[in-house]
């Protein structure tokens, strides 16, 4: 039973990372159209999911395949890595929301 929910944990990051390239395939042809591309947003649609995603296969793959210990703490270091750089774009771009939404004064 574990490995079968093992398993839906990569299934779901697949799924995340085919959403973000849904996402972007879907972004090109709208600007292909003509409309402007919403940048703010493109961190949660596009690169969220797709580091989400990968973060989610990269930790469960290696110990599913019985893959040696060094290259499961590569896979753990490597994913360590994907976080704190999701982490970074959502506070950049909540910031720059948040900057875009407060009123400005005048002094």
């Amino acid at each position: 039973m574990l490995r079968f929910m093992d398993w839906s944990v990569v299934a779901m990051g697949c799924l995340l990372v085919l959403m973000s390239l849904g996402s972007r395939w879907w972004e090109r042809t709208q600007v292909r159209k003509g409309k402007s591309p919403d940048q703010g947003m493109r961190v949660f649609r596009t690169w969220f999911p797709l580091l989400l995603g990968l973060g989610l296969i990269i930790a469960r793959v290696p110990g599913l395949l019985l893959a040696p210990h060094s290259v499961i703490m590569v896979m753990d270091t490597l994913n360590g890595v994907l976080s704190v750089t999701a982490l970074i774009l959502v506070l950049r771009a909540v910031h720059r929301a948040s900057r875009a939404r407060s009123p400005r004064t005048l002094d």
